[in-house]
């Protein structure tokens, strides 16, 4: 047996427990992974209220958390290029993150210049990321606004983009603009209004990336002409309204995602947004915190 957080049934961060499960194995393709930490992100937010009940599986009894890392115990078969022992980012673990022990079809190797807690945070991160800048079909030398662009997604946007040689804007809160600043890009205030302040910038708008679910996507397709170049990752009543692309999440947006980014990270050249760390235990505090606005960093669950 092993230890998970559990969601008991849909509610508040209350429903989530820490208790014994049946300990998992690793199926074809997979590796098992005894896990160091996880990542908590908006939507294991949304599933525990019971608000994504017919998007995601699931419900009562499963366990959340997209994003996982730590220490290969088994491999399943058919898993190849890694071996018991090596330390890996998973994606998409088959019974949630917040666990000691996962299971998972999507891994990358660790490397040692990064900790547990930035290996957590990015796997999910990353592919939304990366999927979303290819499907705007961004290219060298056009202009993307980003809305949302200090979010763990936004961050890691952003810096693709510019490193693809893209003009970058980044729309967030005015205690993030010295940050999107510093990362090479152009500052708006996000809000009401946020694409008269683009324009007093640039009047080549070639896409916009929808991180945040705020509103603003009829703004944003009216600017660029063209609602195909247009993405959101949250707004799907916004997207059927005015034509935008809706994101399709999932391992075939982006499954070179942590090839790309992991070594990147590595090295410096991509920078996460800030991470507060609490034990695995706590993820109900986790939920409160990050529900409640309480924390404005990145939460990651440790798992001693």
């Amino acid at each position: 047996m092993a230890y998970a957080v559990v969601l008991t049934e849909f509610g508040d961060p209350d429903v989530l427990a820490w208790q014994e499960v049946p300990e998992p194995r690793a199926e074809a393709g997979e590796v098992l992974v005894r896990v160091r930490a996880a990542g908590v992100g908006p939507t294991d937010l949304n599933i525990r209220a019971g608000h994504l009940s017919k998007v995601f599986p699931q419900g009562p009894g499963s366990i959340l958390g997209f994003e996982a890392a730590g220490v290969v115990e088994e491999l399943g078969e058919g898993a190849t290029g890694v071996a018991v022992g090596d330390e890996v980012a998973v994606y998409l673990p088959r019974q949630g993150g917040y666990a000691e022990l996962v299971s998972a079809p999507v891994w990358f190797a660790k490397p040692a210049d990064v900790d547990w807690e930035s290996a957590a945070a990015l796997p999910a991160s990353a592919e939304a990321a990366l999927g979303i800048l290819r499907e705007v079909r961004l290219a060298d030398g056009e202009t993307v606004v980003i809305l949302g662009a200090a979010g763990s997604v936004g961050v890691i946007a952003l810096q693709l983009a510019r490193s693809w040689g893209a003009r970058v804007i980044g729309a967030a809160s005015e205690r993030d603009e010295q940050l999107i600043r510093d990362l090479g890009a152009d500052f708006v205030p996000y809000g009401d209004g946020v694409f008269e302040r683009v324009a007093a910038l640039t009047d080549r708008i070639d896409a916009v990336l929808d991180v945040a679910g705020h509103g603003g996507l009829a703004e944003a397709v009216a600017v660029t002409g063209d609602p195909s170049r247009v993405v959101t990752l949250v707004d799907h009543a916004g997207a059927v309204a005015t034509g935008a692309r809706m994101s399709d999440p999932g391992p075939n947006r982006a499954p070179d995602a942590l090839a790309v980014t992991m070594p990147l990270l590595a090295s410096g050249s991509l920078r996460l947004k800030a991470h507060l760390a609490l034990p695995v235990q706590d993820a109900s505090e986790a939920h409160r915190r990050l529900a409640s606005g309480e924390t404005h960093d990145k939460i990651v669950l440790t798992v001693e």
